[in-house]
């Protein structure tokens, strides 16, 4: 990257937000609100029962209960997108796990003895687990009456079914290009559930307040998204409800929505205002939490021989969001904006469909569909490539999208200073050595190979979201920022302070970000920090606050030193004007405006402040038209990988990633492209949540759910942030990179492993158990070979 004369942007500043290594940081957990009563889940053992009674008496017996809430208790549907979910399961429980009673107490203790004395009866029903399967016309439907609810303008219910939305996008004639086609690949991939495998357990306390007030702490990505969410699904005014921040030990999507705040805020409500806590452990995370959806791509896709074009693209993407949908409702549409990739496809064909199964409810992962639909599409545009005796990277680069030129399957155009996919796919290339075969292992039951995918990112917002920022001066010359960020861990309160620093060209040590001392009552709106936009969104309203606070200094210092506002440059700490460095003030002596010698008095406190809102972005039709994207992040991974072929192990040798985006903070940009790549490789190869045939979860523990650990890191990783391209109004031309390199490792390593031993897997992860059952459907004689060379050793 092109090295820029920055005081901080760009450097690798270290965070300064140590209360974590110091243990000052307060977690959820860690609040104490004087007279907080504890809240434990009652859950439903049947994928799917009628709830015939719910005895309470023995539990309301136990010392220090103060109230057994039921179903019965909350008699409405609750949601943002569509309300298709109870407070708690009323007439039936629709899977394991679905809670049907809440016990507040005194202690956990009490709450947890007395949770284990209620009796419930249930009636067994019929139940689908599977997508496909709750698809059929015949599939026991979980939702009869749907066509009654309540829902978002953008969503399309099927009523007297289980798909909770359904979505379309059409571009060019489907027709048209099947006729042209002359290799046409037809697939399908799955990928299961997932869980998101945040360390910190959810949790949230409410109390009501004597003047009506709702006061929520939360372990939440969006404070202001769960004031929204909680007021809309409510019928509550947005200014009755004040949600704290707090620290988040991680959420990658999960603690984006509302999650379980509703519960607290209910019991609250029903208990005079006493304040209620509600914590989850790590089991009931899994149980009562929000996961990744599972997905099914059926693709099929056609090109011609003669220049090697893709000319068409077909898709039935179907999304199993569990026994609720809300956020998850919105899979087709986000998958919708890059349904191609980043190739340039003239005919395309999509059908999604959000389906309703007898399983948790999902909500947004990181990297949001992305990583699934590149799992599925990047296999395919390798499969296209070997039947049409192409290069697989000669074959991308023959398909890519020109920006400028080429419009995404919506019809937006694509803007030129996106950046430039093809240097991306290009130095990715060359970092893995694309063409040059790697050294084979002794062992001749190991087999070495590499693999190079698109993986682009297309963040999903909302058109019509804001954020906003406000910064003030200080008698002392040291500035005081105040946003609605959410800090998750990802450093982004860092990277404003640089950026408030570098503009006004003052010591870093001189900018105070407020963190977690702010609650929605007394700070500017921010949507929520997800979809790889804080940085980018919040840097701009920061960007702009400080601008209108610089055009203050110029004007009270101009008054000053009687010059023209045009005349004076702000740096060093001073407002200077520009060829008379003699003539200059410092910051601090402006701060709180200016009083002349005769006691004459001007301005007062120098407060800036900046709001963002995106662009020229639209929402989407009925068929999939829109502009729905402010930017795109594009990328390019790589791997070479080794397989055991006796074992089914997998092990990534050296991993390349390249990014077309600059950065703010070097430091924290290479802990994004690191942990992002991490955790797609260990989606690739491990995390999978299972289900036994009742619909009951196998693994609700990292004991059993296997998430990476420090000896699964790549012996080699490789990360480039290119600039090729500085998208004009985004902070130093920084986008989002919060997402984007967790993307196409799933697709790189399972297009590898077919390079390798000529064994293609579909379904997610690659696991060495599915590595080698599938070498025993597709190459029997693979393995049998090596069995008998060894024996003969």
């Amino acid at each position: 990257m092109q090295e820029e004369k920055y005081l901080y942007i760009r450097k690798p500043i270290p965070r300064r937000d140590i209360d974590k290594l110091t243990g000052e940081a307060q977690f959820i957990a860690d609040i104490e609100i004087p007279g907080a009563l504890w809240m434990k889940l009652v859950g439903s053992p049947y994928p799917h029962a009628r709830i015939l009674e719910i005895d309470t008496s023995e539990a309301e017996k136990v010392p220090g209960v103060e109230a057994v809430l039921t179903g019965k208790d909350f008699p409405f549907k609750i949601g943002h997108h569509i309300r298709d979910r109870d407070v708690l399961a009323r007439d039936r429980a629709l899977y394991v796990g679905h809670p049907v009673a809440a016990v507040i107490a005194e202690t956990l203790e009490a709450a947890e003895k007395a949770a284990e004395l209620v009796r419930v009866k249930y009636e067994p029903l019929p139940y689908v687990l599977d997508p496909l399967e709750a698809m059929k016309p015949d599939a026991p439907l979980l939702h009869p009456n749907l066509g009654e609810y309540e829902h978002l303008p953008f969503l399309y219910p099927v009523p007297g079914t289980n798909i909770a939305h359904k979505f379309k996008l059409r571009k060019g004639s489907i027709k048209d290009g099947e006729r042209e086609a002359d290799v046409v690949v037809e697939e399908e991939y799955r990928l299961p559930m997932l869980h998101h495998s945040y360390l910190e357990p959810w949790g949230a306390a409410a109390r009501v307040r004597s003047d009506g007030t709702i006061e929520i702490w939360t372990s939440s990505q969006g404070p202001f998204a769960v004031r929204t969410q909680l007021a809309h699904s409510l019928h509550i005014p947005e200014s009755r409800i004040v949600v704290h921040y707090l620290y988040v030990g991680g959420g990658f999507g999960a603690k984006s929505d509302l999650f379980l705040e509703y519960l607290p805020v209910l019991a609250s409500m029903k208990l005079n205002g006493r304040p209620v806590k509600l914590i989850l452990n790590r089991e009931e995370s899994f149980y009562y939490g929000f996961h990744r959806a599972e997905y099914i791509f059926r693709m099929k896709t056609g090109a011609r021989k003669s220049d090697g074009k893709i000319v068409f693209h077909k898709g039935e993407y179907i999304y199993g969001t569990g026994h609720a949908a809300d956020l998850g409702s919105l899979l087709g549409n986000t998958i919708g904006w890059l349904a191609t990739g980043p190739y340039d496809i003239p005919n395309v064909w999509i059908d999604s469909y959000t389906v309703y199964t007898n399983k948790p409810t999902t909500t947004a992962f990181r990297n949001y569909t992305h990583t699934e639909l590149w799992f599925a599409f990047e296999q395919q545009m390798d499969i296209l490539a070997e039947r049409l005796g192409m290069d697989p990277v000669e074959f991308r680069l023959r398909n890519l999208i020109k920006p400028g030129a080429s419009t995404l399957p919506t019809g937006q155009q694509i803007s030129e200073d996106w950046g430039d996919p093809e240097g991306v796919l290009k130095r990715a290339a060359e970092l893995i050595e694309w063409g040059k075969e790697p050294e084979q292992p002794r062992e001749p039951w190991k087999r070495r190979a590499k693999a190079i995918v698109m993986a682009p990112k297309g963040p999903s917002m909302p058109p019509n979201i804001t954020t906003s920022a406000i910064v003030k001066m200080n008698e002392d010359g040291s500035v005081d920022l105040l946003t609605g960020v959410a800090e998750i861990g990802q450093g982004t309160l860092n990277s404003l302070a640089m950026m408030v620093a570098e503009e006004l060209q003052i010591p870093l040590e001189k900018v105070r970000v407020y963190g977690i001392d702010r609650d929605t009552s007394n700070t500017p709106y921010d949507w929520e920090t997800c979809a790889s936009r804080a940085t980018f969104a919040i840097g701009q309203a920061v960007l702009k606050a400080v601008d209108d606070l610089k055009q203050q200094i110029k004007q009270l210092a101009s008054q000053i030193l009687r010059v023209d506002p045009s005349s004076i440059e702000i740096r060093d700490g001073k407002a200077v004007v520009k060829g008379e460095p003699w003539k200059a003030l410092k910051l601090e002596e402006v701060a709180m405006g200016y009083t002349f010698p005769d006691g004459h008095a001007i301005h007062g406190q120098l407060i800036g402040r900046g709001s963002w809102v995106p662009r020229r972005t639209t929402g989407l039709d009925e068929e999939g038209r829109g502009h729905p994207l402010e930017f795109v992040t594009y990328s390019a991974q790589a791997v070479e990988i080794e397989v055991d072929i006796l074992s089914g192990r997998i092990d990534i040798l050296k991993a390349v990633a390249v990014a077309d985006t600059p950065f703010i903070n070097k430091i924290l940009a290479l802990g994004q492209a690191y942990g992002g790549a991490l955790m797609g490789i260990n989606v690739a190869l491990r995390e999978e949540i299972k289900f036994d045939e009742n619909g009951k979860i196998l693994n609700p523990g990292f004991t059993d759910y296997k998430i990476a650990r420090a000896g699964d890191i790549p012996k080699s990783i490789i990360v480039e942030f290119l600039s090729t391209k500085l998208l004009h109004d985004a902070p130093y031309g920084a986008k989002g990179i919060g997402e984007v390199f967790l993307g196409g490792w799933p697709a790189a390593i399972a297009n590898a492993l077919y390079r390798a031993i000529g064994v293609r897997i579909k379904r997610a992860p690659l696991s060495p158990e599915r590595v080698v059952e599938e070498i025993k459907k597709q190459k029997p004689d693979l393995l049998e070979n090596i069995v008998k060379k060894l024996g003969g050793e």
